[in-house]
């Protein structure tokens, strides 16, 4: 069973008392959970506003400042629940009689100050960049970006995507222009899954692939997308370890936050991300029913990026990374037909 303030003695504190080490119940019926680290916010006037609150286990609590909460013992507890056979050990046998446990005294309370609390977990795995050795193995473009782009588009004449795309890289290429990013990203994926043509769709996005993480998250999505596409060139055509240097380099900004504190809230909201993907199921099953298969078509190419996204970074615990290769294949044959 679990222990809520209900059925666990506690008592309240203010929040601005709260330190880590404390145990405090959160929202609903679970256990208390030990905290791990506390930061303020304040409010536009400088005036301390609402509390972070990060649990051992990576869970996270907002609480304004002049709330009291609920704190007691932790009890540590199983995935399923109930309480660990380490907090059983430390309980009293209820089937003998024991003159340290009172009379009509709760059998499934706390110990005493003999609690067993869950280990700390591991600090978020820090990613880092690929070595000059590994960075060896993409190779320099052949010629000017624009030459790149120039012969990319020579050999599929009469495909006006790739030849508007084309021109208008074609008059300069701008690495510090977010949208010219994102059509050398367009362009690339254009090259590989609509036109089969991996080799130039590979020396497009190399263009993309060697510039490096400045914070610009806008900027950043055109390259992490063209690495993820990369990635899986790569490893279509046995080239494992030129893709693990593309995955390095997709994941390397990860590790980049120095504040321990938010880079493991950052560590938390990407692990949902890759465990709950937006794979854009409603949009898709819309369009099918409205039988629009231009806008079907449209949102299974959203979804095949996101799979080789999920496939670049390792699968995640839902996904693993054979299934990815499979809804890959099968998104390719429905954008592809």
């Amino acid at each position: 069973m679990t222990h809520s303030p209900a059925t666990q003695q506690y008592m309240e504190k203010q929040a601005g008392d709260l330190r880590p080490g404390d145990f405090v119940f959160p929202p609903g019926d679970g256990p208390a959970e030990e905290i791990a680290a506390v930061e303020v916010e304040n409010d536009d006037y400088g005036v301390a506003a609402l509390l972070l609150v990060t649990m051992v286990d990576g869970g996270t609590l907002r609480i304004a400042v002049g709330s009291s909460v609920p704190v007691g013992g932790g009890v540590p507890v199983d995935s399923d629940g109930s309480v660990s056979s380490a907090a059983d050990e430390s309980t009293p046998d209820s089937s003998t009689s024991d003159s340290s446990t009172p009379a009509g005294g709760d059998a499934d309370a706390p110990a005493g100050p003999a609690v067993v609390v869950p280990p700390r977990p591991e600090t978020p795995p820090t990613h880092t960049g690929p070595s000059a050795e590994e960075l060896a193995l993409i190779p320099e473009p052949d010629g000017t970006p624009e030459a790149v782009v120039r012969a990319a588009a020579t050999n599929h004449k009469g495909k006006n995507g790739v030849q508007v795309l084309a021109d208008r890289l074609a008059k300069g290429i701008n690495t510090k222009s977010g949208s010219c990013l994102r059509d050398l990203s367009d362009l690339a994926f254009d090259l590989c899954i609509v036109l089969r043509d991996p080799d130039h769709a590979l020396a497009v996005a190399d263009l993309l692939n060697v510039l490096p993480f400045d914070g610009n998250l806008d900027r950043w999505a055109s390259i992490e997308r063209a690495l993820a596409l990369s990635s899986f060139i790569c490893r279509e055509a046995g080239q494992a370890e030129r893709a693990a240097v593309y995955e390095k380099l997709l994941r390397a900004p990860e590790s980049q936050e120095e504040d321990p504190f938010k880079a493991r809230i950052n560590a938390r909201v990407r692990q949902r991300s890759l465990n709950e993907p937006n794979l854009y199921d409603k949009e898709i099953f819309r369009a099918i029913d409205n039988g629009n298969h231009e806008a079907e078509r449209e949102w299974r190419f959203l979804r095949l990026e996101a799979l080789m996204f999920l496939r670049a970074h390792g699968g995640s615990k839902t996904i693993d990374e054979d299934e990815l290769a499979r809804r890959i294949g099968n998104e390719l044959e429905s954008v592809r037909a």
